[in-house]
């Protein structure tokens, strides 16, 4: 898998290497085989063990294994292996798949069957040697944690096993991402995946403006340059309108994506017209992260309204000892147009008229109804003075301040709150040396005018663009069956992932005590505080982001007043709504 990255957030370390519990287990086998086999001339090698053990061990190592290789370190002769190794074929333990479906020669995989049993071998065999020498303390309930423990969960099954037949995809599968954490640690479990698969992978991964840009560009090509590409949820409408991604109800079964086992704002936030386009690969929310040490030590609760917030920024900020109120996104154009959007949501208000649901806002219909522009409202208007007020208490530099920027301050300890979205806390949750690990508060953004607290949606959906060549686009469809299904998701998670998709990928203990934000999301989805609509999917929505983002930056800066910045960005968006096309 090759990958170029084009902006700073691949700084963040990752940890993608394989499980080193499962590693372990696998060399305690060894060395016992070894023991016994070595005590006395009568105690043969196991030869379907020692296959075994090196099957698995070179899977979760992302390597291929081929016949000889098992039939060399089995420890018997020739054709006793091989006798031994179709014992193991045919017996449904290991899986052989052809290398390209011309070809009579084989890889070997251990098959759900073999990985189910190893679970099970290795949990019975930590009990055992426990009981045996004593090593925990007698308790009513059974020790449930055994080598490899954090990386299976008896819910989801075992780990991935590879495809039946390998993808074949002349040049190998090409995606196109989000430069962001949960990207990249699909990136740094290449091996695996290829494994996976069965090809190279090549991942072209890009910032948010530029990852727009690429995939606009990328559907007025004759043909596709990625076989499968990210879209941030709010392009959805755009993208879907335009013709860029194929419908996926023709080429997948959707049902037997489990669509329940998702958050249902992001699976919600993939259809358009009654139809699925993507299925969610990362779902993160916008919360406000909080220092817990800092607000204890003043005396503060969390925040729940504006104005408590804008008190806590205002006792919180002390320059002069370099630590500041908040951090958000100030920085001109697209990041600076989210922060507005989701201010206005804050006052109840989506910035087009969406129709009603209850507490909150429909996004259902967007393509089969007129909408306008509401920036210029009171909601607008409290969005924008609540901007100006909060530039009172944020660090310096903060109107070139965008998603990664604000995270990082935040971690480095310069603010004591930070709007930013749920799958950046590896920035500061990794990272030993930072003042937020393990003092961080999440919580749902303040509101005002009443309002509940919600959490906005963000994340990405993994599509197939509709220029695709058309001999390419069933195995694409395979593939993303794959990166998203809930085996691979929890894989993510287990590898550092914040932004989980899939209950069921992050319910195991192991992972979530990780981190709490997975309890943090989860209790917002359920009780419906995750939505979508305070970034609305409209076709527009780029056009919105890139024309608002500048005229209230120079709000920001004072050039000018908040009525007339208003008045433009309403009159400017209601005329791309009009002539959108």
């Amino acid at each position: 898998m090759s990958v170029l990255h084009n902006n700073s957030v691949d700084r963040i370390s990752v940890l993608a290497a394989p499980d080193e519990g499962v590693l372990r287990f696998l060399d305690y086998m060894d060395e016992q085989m070894l023991a016994f086999e070595s005590a006395h001339s009568l105690f043969k090698p196991n030869a379907h063990l020692r296959m075994c053990v090196e099957l698995l061990r070179r899977h979760f190592q992302g390597k291929v294994t081929s016949p000889t290789l098992l039939i060399d370190i089995s420890g018997v002769p020739y054709a006793t292996a091989t006798r031994r190794l179709n014992e193991l074929v045919e017996s449904g333990l290991i899986n052989r798949r052809a290398r390209h479906k011309s070809e009579r020669s084989f890889t070997l995989h251990p098959s759900d069957q073999l990985l189910t049993l190893w679970i099970q071998m290795a949990k019975d065999n930590h009990l055992l040697v426990n009981n045996t020498i004593n090593l925990t303390e007698k308790s009513s309930e059974p020790d449930e944690r055994f080598y490899g423990s954090d990386y299976f969960s008896e819910r989801l099954g075992p780990p991935l096993n590879v495809l039946s037949s390998p993808l074949s995809l002349p040049g190998g599968l090409r995606m196109l991402s989000h430069s962001d954490p949960t990207f990249l640690i699909m990136n740094n479990l290449k091996r695996h995946f290829e494994l996976i698969v069965g090809c190279p992978i090549h991942h072209r991964s890009y910032s948010l403006d530029k990852l727009y840009d690429e995939a606009v560009e990328n559907s007025g090509r004759d043909k596709s340059s990625y076989d499968l590409v990210a879209v941030n949820f709010p392009w959805i409408g755009e993208f879907a309108e335009r013709g860029m991604l194929l419908p996926l109800d023709t080429l997948i079964d959707i049902d037997a994506m489990s669509p329940t086992d998702f958050h249902a704002a992001s699976w919600r936030a993939s259809h358009w017209g009654g139809r699925c386009y993507g299925i969610p690969v990362e779902t993160t929310s916008e919360v406000l992260m909080y220092r817990t040490d800092l607000f204890e030590q003043e005396g503060i609760q969390p925040p729940t309204t504006i104005d408590e917030l804008l008190a806590a920024a205002k006792k919180l900020h002390k320059p002069e000892k370099q630590i500041y109120g908040i951090g958000w996104n100030g920085a001109r154009g697209t990041a600076l147009s989210h922060t507005f959007m989701m201010a206005m949501a804050d006052f109840g208000q989506p910035i087009i008229d969406l129709a009603a649901d209850g507490e909150e806002f429909s996004i259902a219909g967007l393509g089969s109804r007129k909408y306008r522009s509401m920036i210029d409202s009171e909601a607008g208007m409290s969005a924008a003075k609540f901007l100006i007020e909060l530039l009172k208490y944020s660090p310096p530099g903060i109107l070139n301040m965008s998603w990664y920027e604000r995270t990082k301050s935040y971690a480095q300890g310069q603010v004591a709150m930070s709007y930013s979205f749920s799958q950046m806390t590896p920035y500061f949750e990794d990272d030993e040396s930072s003042p937020a690990k393990d003092n961080t508060g999440f919580i749902p953004h303040p509101a005002g005018s009443g309002r509940k607290p919600i959490s906005p949606l963000g994340g990405f959906i993994l599509g197939i663009p509709s220029n695709l060549s058309e001999r390419r686009i069933q195995e694409a469809a395979i593939a993303l069956e794959t990166f998203t299904s809930a085996r691979a998701q929890s894989l993510y998670v287990k590898n550092g992932s914040r932004g989980c998709s899939r209950y069921s990928a992050s319910e195991d203990p192991n992972i979530r005590i990780n981190s709490p934000i997975f309890d943090a999301v989860d209790q917002l989805a359920i009780q419906d505080q995750l939505q979508a609509w305070p970034r609305p999917p409209t076709p527009e929505f780029g056009a919105i982001t890139q024309f608002c983002g500048v005229v209230l930056h120079e709000m920001l800066r004072g050039v000018i007043t908040p009525e007339e910045a208003l008045s433009r960005a309403h009159e400017g968006v209601q005329k791309l709504i009009e002539n959108w096309q």
